[in-house]
């Protein structure tokens, strides 16, 4: 590994604010829908899927929370199991806490609701220091915003899918968010 690759994967991952400020305003989480909810959990129940445990993230405003909740109710309804919900604040020093939480169980995926910064800040540190895959990570609608690839990073959220509020399907493609 030259130096140059080495001090690269040694540098904090997180967001500084000169870069920060390149992005605008980013949303703030609004309530799920009840399509959206059906929608993530068809993604997680799809023939051959085999996901039976799950990890949800979510921030910590009342909207996500709340989504959090309700997805964890409809899993465990269906059968599934919830290893842990971990959350997290808008900022933080290292990210590197919740990243740990959120990967210690080895879910079979994680289910994501969240404001799209922190989840930036998270996205980074769980690729930086986990074994975190996001192709194994389904989120809400509140993540489905065209700056998110970039903020996280090149390639950190490529894989990630996620449900639209009215019941349709995202996708993020290296840079893209796809619906």
């Amino acid at each position: 590994m030259s130096i140059l690759a080495e001090r690269e994967r040694s540098r904090s991952p997180l967001i500084g604010a000169a870069e920060l400020a390149e992005f605008g305003d980013l949303p703030a989480p609004t309530p799920h829908t009840e399509a959206e909810l059906v929608a993530l959990m068809g993604l997680l129940t799809v023939t051959k899927s085999r996901i039976e445990t799950v990890t949800i993230g979510h921030s910590r405003d009342a909207d996500s929370l709340a989504a959090a909740e309700a997805f964890a109710a409809a899993w465990e309804a269906r059968g599934g199991r919830v290893l842990a919900s971990v959350d997290w604040p808008e900022t933080a020093a290292s990210w590197l806490r919740p990243a740990r939480r959120l990967t210690a169980e080895a879910p079979d995926a994680w289910v994501v609701a969240a404001a799209p910064l922190g989840f930036a800040q998270l996205a980074r540190r769980l690729r930086h220091s986990t074994d975190w895959d996001p192709a194994r990570t389904f989120a809400f609608a509140s993540l489905r915003d065209s700056r998110l690839p970039a903020l996280a990073g090149p390639d950190t959220l490529h894989g990630l899918r996620g449900a639209t509020t009215d019941g349709g399907a995202w996708h993020v493609r290296h840079r893209w968010v796809m619906s």
